[in-house]
């Protein structure tokens, strides 16, 4: 009986990064990974912590890479890119955290009327772009979780666009879940940048 062929090199795509599921091909080693091992007890601690793991792992998914690597739009024809996800998840925590839930008037950060997807279309590989992302999703961030530690319960309404209310602990669920369905996409565009994966 005949050896079952190896795939051939030119099934392979041309500057695709080789997969390579090593420990040093991975963004952390598990001893040094900063996000929990779960082992929480109360409702509250549950959603903060899980939260912040899911948006500690954009970071890690972006970690060392320079302004081009970040706006590079891997996946053809899709906008994504990851600087396009961070200008995203930023205008995400705004719209939640501060209009809804706090009240604010706070404008859009990118996206307007004429440009709905201007959080990934201005997503350039520019420095000063990249910079100003990130200022801008920890701003975003630093405000949520002070609106969530300062809020007396988890029972909290805040007030969508359209006059719906939405608690806080359902938000806290919703932004968990927004956060890993971006997570996801940055496993994909990281990989295709230099191969590393995972976690």
């Amino acid at each position: 009986m005949a050896d079952s062929p190896a795939a051939p090199d030119s099934d392979k795509r041309a500057g695709t990064p080789a997969q390579n599921f090593a420990w040093s091909n991975m963004f952390v080693h598990p001893d040094d990974d900063p996000r929990s091992d779960g082992g929480f007890d109360d409702e509250r601690t549950i959603l903060v912590e899980y939260l912040r793991d899911q948006r500690l792992t954009l970071e890690l998914k972006c970690a060392d890479l320079d302004a081009e690597a970040l706006a590079r739009r891997a996946v053809p024809p899709s906008a994504l890119s990851l600087l396009g996800l961070v200008r995203h998840l930023a205008e995400v925590e705004r719209g939640w955290f501060r209009r809804t839930m706090a009240g604010q008037d706070a404008p859009r950060i990118y996206r307007s009327e004429a440009d709905p997807d201007a959080d990934f279309d201005g997503a350039v590989a520019d420095p000063a772009v990249v910079d100003e992302a990130w200022r801008t999703w920890r701003a975003e961030v630093e405000f949520a979780e002070r609106f969530v530690a300062e809020a007396p319960d988890l029972g909290v309404k805040g007030r969508q666009r359209g006059g719906a209310e939405i608690s806080l602990r359902e938000l806290l669920v919703h932004m968990i879940e927004e956060y890993a369905r971006h997570n996801g996409h940055a496993d994909l565009l990281r990989e295709l940048i230099d191969g590393r994966v995972g976690q």
